[in-house]
């Protein structure tokens, strides 16, 4: 009772959270704590909670000493009371708090260097000696010798003490094979990085892909193999717009974690966004807006002079939209838009050249929506035809695998083909590409580095900084509340990256190259 008596009082009148922690923190072991504490247990996690936070999201705070502190408040909850409803609501409420604080340090309304003077105060009072009425929690024992217990994961898919598993559906087979398998190596760089560091709070990362051949009716099956048998956390990665129709309501149906699809579609971009779908990238209408007033503005072409090429399904319908809406932007009658369409899969382009010769206005420019094959190949079909064409790609068409195709064909292939991006030179110097040729080097000695490999390793790291704030305690909706308080996260793009409840886009930026004779893109103004 003497020390209920202590921890009331403290709670009353005690402006000092370290105290009240120190209370608790050091006085839970002893059994002290009953039922009837669980108010003072909940104004303790007010106090502490939002510290906790705001030392997660400081990178200067080693997580070894936050994991400290969690532990100990988690044992906190645990002998506040006997009731599970009791200690889940606790628990919540510690988080909601923890939250918070992270928030604050995001948005700028907490400086980290005032979070470190007030997580030391609070390590200093836990770590005091401890009164004749309590003793020292076992993880505070285990804190003093510089070891921290490992926090159970508990019944979290695919979340273990030791690893997170997450599935990514893309194609081994098929037209865009090359780019799902770019973009999985560069994810797996990201986690293989982060793994030779430690992991995440200690566990390790794993990604689990299924195949899908690019095929929605295939798609299921393998999101399906992943949930069921491989039991995964969440998605990572999915590669195209018509798999990810099928693929977004299987994940939302389970409230499963949708993350950084290869694709501009408007499926994984809804108004408001869908709680569990996040995407890196910029639309295919940003990219498409983009093209168009590149060849408007910088090239001189008229609106009657270009047209679009594409997929005839949601894909070439994607691309194609966002071309329109760029012309209606313009003030420019869209109505009258050329398309020249081929089939899923296939490099069969006598119909969209067909189309192409019947323009009674010759075209001069096109707003190419495809994957690489069938890119390439209509480049090849027309090349001769149209010398002066300007082929304009949208950044799903891969442009390292367009760029060998090409060269193969001859140097005269690659004459005005420009590539909207998705990320910085592939070329260039910033500090985000040059990190990711020295983590390749290190995870894939001999692999070359591409476009498509590094925005998978640059969204791979945005959902890697999510989880790290997110601390042990990990599930679904602690990761979204994480993602959405992604404020300026500064990775060396030259735009901040940010999400939240309103956007789950985290860039709205979109990089320009060109293709040289020597089959390397250099970067160019689109405006």
């Amino acid at each position: 009772m003497r020390f209920l008596s202590l921890a009331s009082r403290l709670a009353r009148r005690s402006r000092c959270p370290a105290i009240l922690a120190a209370v608790v923190l050091t006085g839970s072991a002893s059994g002290a704590l009953s039922a009837d504490n669980v108010n003072l247990v909940r104004e303790l996690a007010g106090r502490v909670g939002p510290i906790v936070g705001s030392s997660q999201a400081c990178t200067s705070i080693a997580a070894r000493r936050v994991q400290a502190i969690l532990t100990k408040f988690q044992e906190a909850i645990r002998e506040a009371s006997t009731n599970p409803n009791d200690r889940n609501e606790l628990a919540r409420e510690f988080e909601r708090n923890i939250a918070e604080g992270r928030a604050a340090v995001n948005a700028g309304r907490a400086d980290c260097r005032l979070v470190e003077r007030q997580l030391a105060d609070l390590e200093r009072s836990v770590s005091a000696p401890p009164t004749p009425q309590a003793t020292v929690a076992p993880a505070a024992a285990n804190a003093a010798t510089g070891t921290v217990r490992p926090v159970a994961s508990g019944n979290v898919r695919g979340v273990t003490d030791q690893e997170i598993r997450f599935g990514m559906v893309i194609p081994y087979t098929g037209s865009a094979k090359e780019n799902g398998q770019s973009y999985k190596r560069g994810i797996e760089v990201a986690f293989a990085r982060t793994n030779a560091a430690g992991g995440v709070n200690g566990r390790m990362l794993k990604l689990i892909a299924a195949d899908d051949g690019f095929e929605p009716s295939r798609t299921p099956e393998a999101m399906k193999l992943l949930w069921d048998k491989e039991q995964v956390f969440g998605y990572l990665g999915n590669l195209g717009t018509p798999t990810a129709a099928v693929a977004v309501p299987f994940a939302l149906e389970r409230k499963a974690l949708f993350f950084a699809p290869f694709t501009g579609g408007s499926v994984v971009r809804r108004d408001p966004p869908d709680r569990y779908v996040f995407n890196y990238r910029p639309s295919f209408v940003e990219e498409a807006d983009a093209a168009v007033r590149y060849l408007l503005k910088m090239r001189k072409i008229r609106p009657n002079q270009i047209a679009v090429f594409g997929q005839n399904d949601d894909l070439g319908e994607q691309g194609f939209a966002g071309v329109a809406r760029a012309y209606r932007a313009a003030g420019l009658n869209d109505k009258a838009i050329v398309r020249l369409l081929y089939a899923r899969n296939s490099i069969d382009m006598d119909e969209a050249v067909a189309q192409l010769k019947a323009q009674k206005v010759p075209i001069k420019a096109i707003v190419m929506v495809g994957t690489t094959r069938p890119a390439a190949k209509f480049i090849e079909k027309t090349r001769d035809l149209y010398p002066g064409m300007i082929y304009t790609n949208m950044s799903i068409v891969g442009a390292t695998a367009l760029a060998q195709e090409l060269m193969l064909l001859g140097p005269r292939f690659t004459e005005n083909v420009i590539v909207t991006q998705a990320v910085p030179a592939v070329s260039g110097y910033s500090s985000t590409v040059l990190d990711f040729k020295t983590a390749l080097s290190q995870v894939a000695p001999g692999e070359v580095p591409d476009y498509i490999s590094l925005e998978g390793y640059i969204a791979a790291n945005l959902l890697i900084d999510a989880l790290k704030r997110c601390g042990p305690q990990l599930d679904t909706e602690r990761l979204v509340e994480a993602l959405e308080s992604t404020r300026n996260l500064d990775m060396g793009l030259g735009a901040a990256l940010n999400l939240s409840r309103g956007d789950h886009q985290a860039l709205h930026k979109v990089w320009g190259t060109q293709l040289d004779k020597s089959g390397v893109y250099q970067p160019i103004d689109l405006e």
